[in-house]
């Protein structure tokens, strides 16, 4: 029982290690970020389509930080 109880918290722990890169991630230079912008405005939520065009980034990536910079709560 130990062993679980040790292990959960060891899962909390990886959890907040991995938030804390994700918004390392989601940091996008100046020229990114405007190409991001044309392109959303071209081509819309095509992610992949837009991350074709930045080299080193992901789909998920280029969407995360959209919608935790541009995207309103409705």
């Amino acid at each position: 029982m130990a062993d679980s109880e040790h292990s959960s918290s060891d899962d909390t722990h990886s959890d907040s290690r991995e938030k804390s890169t994700e918004k390392s991630e989601l940091q996008f230079s100046q020229d990114e970020e405007a190409l991001i912008i044309r392109m959303y405005n071209l081509v819309g939520e095509r992610w992949a389509l837009i991350a074709g065009r930045i080299p080193g980034r992901t789909a998920e990536e280029i969407e995360k930080y959209w919608t935790s910079t541009y995207s309103t709560s409705q």
